[in-house]
C-alpha cells in the first residue's frame, strides 16, 4: 500500500497557475507590421505557428516537471503487510569469560587439548542457535565487563560477535560482579518475571567495582535468575624433559566454585561444573529445558521509500527540456 507522508504538499499544485494569473507579463507597444509581400507574410505565419507549438510544449514539460517534484516532495512510501515477531521465548543474556586464563588448552576433542575458549564458542554457538523465538544478548568480560550484543531476535549476529571474540581482549583478570551487575543492568527493564543469565567463567573474581554476591543480589530482587558455569579440567599433566610423563596439576585451582554456587543459589538458579567438552554440552543442553515465557507480540511494517522514482522522473523532463530549448536555439 503506498503511503503519503506530507501530503499537505499536493496544495502547491496549483501555485504555478496561480503566480502566472497574478503576475501578468505586461504588453509592450509594438509599431504596425508592415509586410512588402504576401511572401514574408506567409513566413512570419509559419515561424509564429512553430513557436506557439515549442511553447505550448514547453509548457506541458514544465508542468510535468512541477507534478513530478511535487509528487517526491510529498515523501510516498510502500507499506508492507504486517509481520508479527515471535510472541514466547526468553530473555537471556550470556555472560562468557574471555580472560588471559580461557586460553588453557586442558578441554579434550577428538583426542586433542584444545584451549577452554575455542570450546566454549563452539557449544555456546550451537546454543545460540537454537534460541530461536528468544532474545538473546552477549556480554564479554575480563579486566573489564562489555556488552558485545544488546538483547536481540538476531542470533546469527550474536554468535558471530561470540565467535570473533580473542581471548585477552578485555584483560587478564576476571570481573564476575561487573559482568553480572552489566547483564542485570540490561535485564531489569524488562516487562517479563522470568528473566535468565547465563554466566561462564574458569575463575575467581579478583577484580571490578561490584563483589559477585552484592551483584546477585540485585539480581534477585530483579527476578533474575543466574545459571552459573565453571569450565575447566581438575587435572591435567604437565610435560616433562624426560617425555610426556609429567608431574600432574589442577589447572582449574583458580576456579572459586562457592561464590558461584552462592549467586545461583541466591537467585534461585544453578550451579553447573563442566571438566570437558562432553559436560559443558550437556549443561547447555538443560538448560535449554527452560521453560518459555510469554512475551508482548511485536507487530512492524515494512517500509519502502518511493521518492526517487518521481523525482528521477523530473530531472529527465527537465533535461529534455533543456536540450530541446538547445536544438532550437541551433535553427
Amino acid at each position: 500500500m503506498i503511503e503519503w507522508i506530507w501530503v499537505w504538499s499536493f496544495y502547491l499544485l496549483p501555485l504555478p497557475i496561480l503566480l502566472r494569473a497574478v503576475l501578468k507579463p505586461r504588453r509592450k507597444d509594438q509599431a504596425a507590421l508592415s509586410v512588402p509581400s504576401i511572401a514574408v507574410f506567409s513566413a512570419v505565419t509559419h515561424s509564429s505557428g512553430i513557436e506557439d507549438t515549442h511553447r505550448r510544449g514547453r509548457l506541458v514539460l514544465l508542468a510535468l516537471v512541477w507534478i513530478c517534484l511535487i509528487l517526491a516532495a510529498a515523501r510516498p512510501q510502500w507499506t508492507g503487510e504486517p509481520i508479527t515477531l515471535p510472541q514466547s521465548g526468553r530473555d537471556l543474556m550470556l555472560a562468557v569469560d574471555i580472560s588471559g586464563s580461557m586460553a588453557t588448552e586442558d578441554m579434550a576433542v577428538n583426542g586433542k587439548f584444545i584451549d577452554r575458549l575455542t570450546v566454549v564458542k563452539a557449544v555456546v554457538g550451537e546454543f545460540i542457535e537454537a534460541r530461536q523465538g528468544d532474545r538473546t544478548g552477549l556480554v564479554l568480560f575480563g579486566t573489564n565487563a562489555y556488552l558485545q550484543a544488546p538483547l536481540t531476535f538476531d542470533l546469527k549476529s550474536v554468535n558471530r560477535l561470540l565467535t570473533e571474540a580473542p581471548v585477552g581482549i578485555a584483560g587478564g583478570k576476571t570481573a564476575i560482579g561487573d559482568a553480572i551487575g552489566l547483564a542485570v543492568k540490561r535485564l531489569r527493564l524488562r516487562p517479563q518475571e522470568d528473566k535468565v543469565i547465563i554466566l561462564l567463567t574458569d575463575g575467581a573474581n579478583n577484580v571490578g567495582e561490584v563483589a559477585p554476591a552484592k551483584a546477585a543480589e540485585l539480581a534477585a530482587f530483579d527476578k533474575i535468575k543466574i545459571y552459573t558455569i565453571g569450565v575447566g579440567a581438575d587435572e591435567m599433566r604437565m610435560p616433562s624433559l624426560f617425555g610426556s610423563l609429567g608431574r600432574m596439576t589442577n589447572p582449574s585451582a583458580d576456579l572459586d566454585e562457592e561464590t558461584l554456587k552462592r549467586v545461583a543459589t541466591t537467585t534461585k538458579g544453578k550451579y553447573y561444573r563442566a571438566k570437558d567438552t562432553a559436560k559443558l554440552q550437556e549443561i547447555y543442553a538443560l538448560i535449554d529445558e527452560l521453560e518459555p515465557i510469554d512475551q508482548d507480540p511485536e507487530t512492524y511494517r515494512p517500509i519502502q521509500a518511493l521518492y526517487y522514482w518521481p523525482m528521477s522522473a523530473a530531472l529527465t523532463l527537465f533535461a529534455i527540456l533543456l536540450l530541446l530549448d538547445l536544438v532550437k536555439r541551433r535553427d
